[in-house]
């Protein structure tokens, strides 16, 4: 299942023959200290360490991963300050300008969402271990950085904002997912804005929209109705997720505000149980090793690091790799696998050191 880490890495090598290019398995009862990074369970494990279960459900799904979930949208629309609101965590204040200038990752434990979701569905059933969210620019300048992101989820999040609308950015970010065939869940936020709001700290979006007045309601059902016509306008279906009779050809809307948390339990849960309704086939962990190099760069300590998604299979310390470079390919060796904290976003450190290992 999947989970962000870091390789560091070692100079780049001279390309030679492919037949050196093998590296001889590795003696695991020779190196009792290996650290093996496995994508089912999002930390980093010592040889002989078995991981405890927490869910009644996690031996039964001990074979799915972790969906990957892309979060997309206009600059400004607040899909940091979600992803902020649900770790309770201030990143979106620490970027230059409040606006997100490269791709960040953050791992969900099912026990959190769990926690988050008690009060829509206490007895939900959460077959896989975690979700990872990777957060995307929004800015224009940042394209090339939004289609890496997209290119690697099961499941994407759209951000809109409800005092907005669809704007180029959003328009952008549709095209991509519509060109890959990406499902998606609308994450209609900042209802908080809607005038005369009263603020329901956390709660599920029907909760919350109950204790509304009906000037609030009008409003609402205003601006929704204008949004869905954009939607239809870029030829894409769209409704209130728990008034969505069609769900295999028509998206979900899920209302949501950022500041104050009213439906994020929604969003939470539509979509690891959306993901592992309909992912099943998708979402089984196989062995063979599938990862993604999200980004490549130099930190002190450390030397050359490579952060990467590891979507399938195992990578240890001591295992020899091929990466892409400008000028062929690289040739290396992983010298330390770096895995960050749950709910812990990998481009912030956390008191001076941002993964568990450190080597």
């Amino acid at each position: 299942k999947p989970v962000a880490t870091k390789q560091e890495i070692s100079k780049p090598q001279p390309v030679v023959p492919a037949v050196k290019n093998v590296a001889p398995p590795v003696d695991n009862s020779k190196k009792s200290e290996t650290e093996n990074v496995r994508a089912n369970n999002g930390v980093a494990k010592k040889k002989g360490k078995k991981g405890s279960s927490k869910d009644d459900d996690a031996d039964n799904a001990s074979d799915l991963r972790s969906p990957i979930c892309c979060i997309l949208g206009h600059v400004d629309t607040g899909k940091t300050k979600l992803l902020d609101c649900i770790r309770r965590t201030n990143v979106q204040e620490g970027e230059a300008g409040g606006i997100t200038q490269q791709i960040g990752a953050t791992y969900f434990p099912t026990e959190n969402i769990r926690e988050r979701t008690r009060e829509l569905k206490a007895d939900a059933t959460l077959k896989v271990p975690g979700l990872l969210v990777i957060d995307t620019p929004g800015h224009e300048s940042f394209s090339n950085l939004r289609s890496r992101g997209s290119s690697l989820c099961d499941i994407a999040i759209l951000v809109v904002d409800i005092m907005h609308g669809l704007e180029p950015q959003t328009i952008e970010s549709l095209n991509l997912l519509k060109s890959r065939d990406a499902v998606f869940i609308v994450a209609l936020n900042k209802v908080d804005r809607l005038y005369g709001w009263k603020t329901c700290p956390n709660a599920p979006i029907g909760k919350a929209l109950r204790q509304q007045n009906d000037d609030v309601k009008l409003e609402f059902n205003t601006r929704l109705t204008d949004i869905v016509t954009q939607f239809k306008m870029q030829g894409v279906n769209t409704a209130l997720y728990y008034k969505n009779k069609e769900m295999e050809d028509t998206f979900n809307i899920v209302p949501t505000s950022a500041v104050s948390g009213e439906g994020i339990p929604d969003l939470l849960l539509l979509l690891v149980q959306w993901a592992q309704k309909t992912m099943e086939e998708k979402l089984t962990f196989v062995d063979e090793v599938q990862c993604t190099v999200l980004e490549v760069k130099v930190i002190e300590g450390h030397g050359t690091t490579v952060d990467v998604v590891l979507v399938n299979g195992m990578l240890h310390e001591g295992d020899q790799i091929v990466v892409c470079g400008m000028q062929g390919p690289i040739v290396t060796t992983i010298r330390a696998l770096l895995t960050p904290h749950p709910m812990k976003e990998l481009r912030v450190k956390v008191c001076g050191s941002l993964y568990y290992t450190l080597v």
